[in-house]
């Protein structure tokens, strides 16, 4: 697969009202999960552990300032999250969040939290396991949704081409979003950017960033 060329990067970058806004993860990733089953909360963290050593970041058991920073809710229903306790503490504006995932009828949602220069220090992921996600194998949703908190992807990133790949029967990485995703980590690049040229300077690395 040819690497992405630089519009096709801007893209995913680029939020549904125009404005580009690229940001990595500034510090170690310490995750939790709730919801699941003990073996899914390891192909969860296995699928986080794999994508860091692609990108060269890091994991940690805790994070010194939250405890934990990539908290994971699997539920079966929206009404689930509220009666989630002290998670109004964590997501203000709970309730209204919860009526327009339910009038929406979505089923997963994220929400990202920054340091001082812009890069993700937290992310909160919500997977409602509707009729749809409760067909995917765990391992393909949870290569999925780590890839979608590894960055501030767009909003409209994914909505027409999975990030995944299927390889004798297995969900992979794209190539050329894994490739994306090493540039992405680059430490010459700033962690966070709302300059659309930014997507020049990944695109200049793309197929040679190994």
């Amino acid at each position: 697969m040819t690497p992405l060329d630089p519009q096709a990067v801007s893209a995913l970058f680029t939020r549904a009202d125009g404005a580009f806004l690229f940001a990595r993860w500034g510090r170690p990733i310490a995750p939790v999960v709730f919801g699941v089953t003990d073996e899914t909360v390891a192909v969860l963290k296995g699928a986080i552990e794999a994508l860091c050593v692609l990108t060269g970041h890091k994991m940690a058991e805790t994070d010194p300032e939250l405890g934990a920073n990539l908290m994971v809710f699997f539920l079966r229903d929206w009404d689930e999250l509220p009666a989630t306790p002290n998670l109004d503490r964590l997501v203000p504006g709970l309730g209204p969040l919860v009526a327009r995932l339910k009038a929406a009828e979505a089923n997963q949602y994220r929400i990202f939290r920054f340091d001082d220069a812009g890069a993700i220090k937290a992310c909160f992921s919500f997977i409602r396991m509707d009729e749809h996600l409760g067909q995917v194998p765990a391992d393909t949703l949870a290569l999925n949704q780590m890839v979608q908190a590894h960055l501030l992807w767009s909003d409209t990133a994914f909505t027409d081409a999975s990030p995944l790949a299927m390889v004798e029967g297995h969900a992979v990485l794209r190539p050329d979003i894994a490739d994306l995703m090493r540039a992405a980590y680059d430490p010459v690049l700033p962690a966070m950017a709302q300059d659309p040229a930014h997507a020049l300077r990944l695109a200049a690395r793309l197929g040679r960033a190994q």
